[in-house]
């Protein structure tokens, strides 16, 4: 089986825990007004490749990612469902911790089916940790930023909970394991001017660190919040 890979980064120090393998995978359903590979879109782009061949790539750097892993991301790696489980499946069995880096989008259209949920089991099988991209918590406003609603997402949050997948990032679940918040910033905007696509947050300003941390502390009192009611 071929994928179509975008990128692959060999020392990922952000992309899950310890240091990993990232494999950015080509298109993406989503249109949010700040993504910063804009250039991850377009389904029939990137450079095709096989589980072979990516295994190929991890092995040279291999000992590199003893305390890490390989991490899926994107581009939204689910829109490639069979090849990403199968690409799992590889590392898996070779004792390989596998982090899963996604928006959520896609599970919408595989839970609509049972057999098409039966995709979703069998990824989750060889997945060692999600980490569920939240873009925005209000329905409208996700709506508004990345074109899509955010019902299907909130369900795949509540999915993985019920199945004892680990994952990073939302509150009032059982397997949360930890939250980031990351900052707004602005460096995929030359992308856009290089693909003739309009910028829709022209003109915002980037947030740093800091200001990251002091909405990370809010999230995080209000879940103590949450537990104490």
């Amino acid at each position: 089986m071929m994928g179509r890979i975008h990128s692959i980064e060999t020392f990922g120090a952000v992309d899950g825990p310890g240091v990993r393998f990232v494999v950015f995978f080509q298109g993406c359903p989503m249109r949010c007004a700040y993504c910063h590979n804009p250039d991850t879109w377009d389904v029939n782009g990137g450079t095709e490749m096989s589980v072979d061949e990516v295994f190929k790539k991890f092995e040279r750097n291999k000992a590199f990612y003893e305390k890490g892993g390989i991490t899926a991301s994107g581009g939204e790696p689910m829109f490639q469902i069979d090849f990403l489980t199968e690409l799992f499946s590889k590392f898996h069995d070779e004792g390989v911790h596998t982090c899963l880096d996604t928006s959520g989008i896609m599970f919408q259209t595989f839970a609509d089916e049972k057999s098409k949920l039966d995709k979703i089991d069998k990824l989750l099988a060889v997945t060692d940790l999600v980490m569920l991209d939240i873009k925005q918590i209000n329905r409208e406003k996700h709506k508004e930023l990345t074109g899509h609603y955010n019902d299907g997402i909130l369900a795949f949050a509540k999915y993985l909970s019920e199945h004892n997948t680990k994952m990073w990032v939302l509150s009032g679940l059982k397997t949360l394991e930890a939250l980031d918040v990351l900052p707004y910033h602005t460096m995929g905007v030359k992308k856009y001017e290089a693909l003739g696509i309009p910028y829709r947050l022209e003109g915002l300003k980037a947030a740093d660190s800091s200001y990251a941390e002091k909405k990370k502390r809010i999230i995080l009192e209000a879940m103590n919040m949450a537990k104490q009611r």
